[in-house]
């Protein structure tokens, strides 16, 4: 079992960047590219995953939610999970699509998502023209495939769409600055503070601070300029709880993987997490999972 994260001996380290745990589940389905007839026509469906659209050369018509989209070469539609839709040749003559289905448990990527209202995304957009090259990639990727899928280009796949997603974001924040940059900023702020609070659960075992030290969330709002009450305010409307509250299951997350180890005492984990003794973490630790530190590692052998 791999153990959590393990400060070195406090003097030996010369320098050290803390980089904020990623946790992101990106699953992907039926993706394709197509060249089609001018006779194509697919019926009306939907699909709970998102879709990237994306036409190569050519037209195609595109009906989402009973209203008619005409997607040229360049062009880039956005399906929600649930969107009725169909598709046909826009000008009677063949054309060749690209398309992505795929759900992702990214919170902060679904809440932009959700947050961008248009579905046709034109060439000449900011949205399109970023996600273009990457697109392209994939398009070139797809290309190389044939028959089964190895190792190496399942992974070029995965990393070339978490691409498309990062220059969506980027694409995202300059037309959000430009019209609704309160909602992007919002959504930013409370990125930033979910990655301080990371690095507070690592700062926290460097340098030993006690779990219950007064250091932390209200030192992170000051740090970002904000007053606490704003920081709480903009963690839960994007996040849907509290900072505390995802503090406490950061705690709990590192807490579980190392009882994990069977090579670490649960005295030695106590101190690793910064309590104050190991009465004051089994309390804890029962809280938040309802059973003690030694109860878990036992239900874990079974």
């Amino acid at each position: 079992m791999v153990s959590a994260f393990l400060p070195p001996v406090l003097g030996q380290s010369i320098s050290e960047t803390i980089i904020p745990d990623v946790k992101t589940t990106l699953n992907l389905f039926g993706m394709h590219l197509r060249k089609v007839s001018g006779e194509w026509d697919y019926p009306v469906h939907a699909h709970p995953q998102y879709e990237f659209n994306y036409v190569l050369e050519g037209e195609q018509l595109i009906i989402v939610n009973n209203h008619s989209y005409t997607q040229r070469a360049g062009d880039l539609v956005l399906l929600r999970p649930g969107d009725s839709h169909s598709s046909r040749s826009g000008n009677g003559k063949p054309f060749t699509y690209f398309c992505i289905h795929f759900d992702i448990d990214d919170k902060i990527l679904i809440s932009l998502l959700s947050r961008l209202n248009h579905v046709l995304f034109e060439s000449d957009s900011t949205i399109a023209h970023k996600l273009g090259p990457v697109l392209s990639k994939l398009v070139e990727i797809s290309k190389s495939i044939a028959g089964g899928i190895t190792m190496s280009q399942r992974m070029r796949l995965q990393s070339a769409v978490f691409d498309l997603f990062a220059q969506l974001w980027e694409a995202f924040s300059i037309d959000a600055h430009l019209s609704s940059s309160t909602t992007y900023e919002k959504v930013e702020l409370a990125h930033q503070i979910r990655s301080r609070l990371q690095g507070l659960v690592y700062q926290q075992f460097k340098l030993e601070l006690p779990y219950d030290s007064h250091y932390g969330i209200d030192d992170i709002a000051a740090e970002l300029g904000i007053s606490a009450s704003h920081c709480y305010r903009v963690f839960r409307q994007v996040f849907g709880m509290s900072p505390r509250v995802f503090l406490s299951e950061q705690m709990l997350h590192e807490a579980k993987v190392l009882l994990d180890d069977p090579s670490l005492s649960v005295s030695q984990i106590s101190g690793i997490l910064g309590y104050r003794d190991i009465a004051h973490f089994s309390r804890q630790f029962k809280r938040w999972y309802g059973k003690s530190p030694r109860e878990y590692r036992g239900s874990t052998d079974e």
